[in-house]
């Protein structure tokens, strides 16, 4: 058996590893433009930050290691060419010679990864303008930052964000530039309205809902006229506005391509020619939820379509069970984590959602340390089947979305979440732990143990009933709130209308839904405030933002 693999890093150093473990006595060539076959590209912000001091620690495997240990034919700085099909042959160009050679195949493996997008406004190709795809890239942008002091990040995605927390942590005046009116795209956007704060805080410019439309050189620095009038100046440019597929190759094959770009595969990882595979950024698979066709260019799935390609070519029975979007990206001290589906994405598609909404601690509040996140949870309405999930905040972000994302690839529904058996001591977690919190809350939703609205659809005819203290009242409301504390509600019922629905609402919703309960066995038509003021001003925030605040 002869396995030429196009591409490394992620998918196509896993693929090949795994294929030399099934069999001992293939031939395995790994082919790879740049000049490192496998290294750790989601860690060259932070080597570009100074927060990973040595280059070397990016080396995954070097290529020593991947010929004397797994006995593969790696080959760096050559580029394939074209793909002949009928022949079963790539034609190969070795960059350091211009030398064009001819290269048979049993199997083909495809891992060309997804190239920056530069898009094309006046000046783009500037040499104060960068992208960031491969160490080379990491080294010339880390050079170009030690000789400036202003930094333009052109893009609030993953990449960005990383980029900006990075270069302020390293001294650099940043300023984020991001079209929309809010960081990290596929959450919703009143989840990561107070990253925009958190960003702001640190020292980072934000220019949300804002675009660059030209580039101009100057002597010591370029110039980004935006679209909003002004301008901003930079000795470095950074592209972050995203990827596209590099599945060229494959479409001048004739191989079949998505609309996106993506190489389409069937969960074996087989394109349309059965003896060619594709794996990693470049492919085009389906969502996990939906089961429509998705991309979704992250680590963990390119090494696990991998490890899945090269089973299948020794004639294992796998399949790849598709993507969930699961993410996350840190932003100074705060976390943003997800899986599954947005608010937004069930929109767009169509699917009907409930939501809850609340605001824990990363630990037992008692135990010093203690840090407050956002969870929002999605969910069928008809099952309680979990859809997605995003949290935003400081410890234990990442630890509670790993959960979730496990129950959504298990089917779990909310009813499960209550009975999730997860470790506990005061040091690490809650005795309910947020996911069983989540877990109750929806499942008391769909239950009817309470009715509960949400800080985008209030309206104006339910009374606001604030049932917090006196103090908190005073510190920040909801508008035309009345303020009764829940200690004092049951001796002041007559003062909350019959004939009039009415909306409680507390900081993060439980004393709302103490509320809630006590109003409606008084005969009230009570509703609460899915995850109380917190929620709500996270809303109202979002707003501000998407009305250029």
């Amino acid at each position: 058996m002869k396995i030429v693999i196009v591409g490394a890093v992620a998918g196509g150093a896993s693929a090949a590893a795994r294929a030399r473990r099934l069999d001992e006595s293939a031939e395995i060539v790994l082919i790879e433009r740049g000049p490192d076959p496998s290294f750790a590209n989601c860690g060259m912000p932070y080597y570009i930050g100074g927060e990973i001091a040595s280059r070397d620690k990016l080396l995954v495997a070097p290529i020593e290691l991947l010929r004397d240990r797994l006995k593969l034919d790696v080959r760096v700085r050559q580029s394939v060419e074209r793909i002949d099909r009928g022949r079963k042959r790539i034609s190969v160009l070795d960059l350091e010679t211009d030398r064009e050679y001819v290269e048979s195949f049993d199997k083909l493996i495809l891992s060309p990864g997804a190239a920056p997008i530069r898009p094309p406004i006046p000046g783009v190709d500037s040499s104060r303008v960068y992208t960031l795809r491969n160490l080379a890239d990491a080294d010339k942008i880390h050079s170009a930052v030690g000789e400036s002091q202003r930094a333009v990040v052109v893009g609030g995605g993953f990449i960005g964000v990383e980029m900006v927390e990075n270069l302020v942590r390293r001294g650099i005046q940043t300023t984020l530039v991001e079209r929309n009116p809010q960081v990290l795209g596929p959450w919703d956007p009143e989840m990561v309205a107070p990253l925009a704060k958190v960003m702001r805080d640190a020292g980072a410019g934000l220019r949300l809902g804002d675009e660059v439309t030209a580039i101009e050189d100057g002597p010591s620095a370029a110039t980004l006229t935006l679209k909003s009038g002004g301008s901003l100046e930079a000795g470095v440019v950074i592209l972050a506005i995203g990827v596209r597929p590099e599945s060229d190759l494959a479409s001048d094959a004739g191989l079949a391509v998505g609309q996106r770009g993506g190489i389409v595969v069937s969960p074996s990882m087989q394109t349309s020619d059965p003896d060619i595979y594709a794996v990693g950024d470049a492919v085009q698979t389906t969502s996990a939820i939906t089961g429509k066709p998705a991309q979704a260019p992250l680590a963990g799935p390119a090494n696990r379509q991998g490890r899945i390609a090269a089973d299948h070519i020794f004639g294992r029975e796998v399949g790849f069970r598709g993507v969930q979007g699961t993410a996350v990206v840190g932003c100074f001290e705060s976390t943003a984590a997800m899986t599954g589906l947005s608010e937004k994405a069930c929109r767009a598609e169509a699917i009907e959602y409930d939501k809850v909404c609340i605001h824990p601690a990363s630990h037992a509040g008692y135990y010093p340390g203690a840090e407050p996140f956002s969870l929002k949870l999605l969910f069928a309405p008809t099952d309680g089947r979990v859809l997605g999930a995003q949290a935003v905040g400081g410890a234990g972000v990442d630890k509670r979305i790993d959960v979730l994302a496990t129950a959504i690839q298990a089917g779990l529904s909310v009813y499960d979440l209550e009975e999730a058996e997860l470790c506990y001591a005061p040091q690490y977690g809650s005795a309910k732990d947020p996911v069983n919190m989540a877990g109750f809350v929806a499942a008391g939703v769909l239950r009817g143990d309470q009715r509960q609205v949400h800080a985008d659809a209030i309206g104006d005819e339910p009374l606001v009933l604030d049932v917090r203290s006196p103090a908190e009242h005073k510190a920040g409301a909801l508008p035309r709130a009345v303020n009764i504390p829940i200690e004092e509600l049951r001796e002041r019922l007559d003062e909350v209308p019959a004939d009039r629905p009415v909306v409680a609402y507390c900081k993060v919703g439980i004393r709302g839904y103490l509320a809630t309960r006590l109003l409606a066995q008084h005969g009230r038509d009570a509703s609460n405030l899915s995850g109380g003021y917190s929620s709500w001003s996270q809303h109202q925030e979002a707003q501000r933002l998407a009305a250029g605040g």
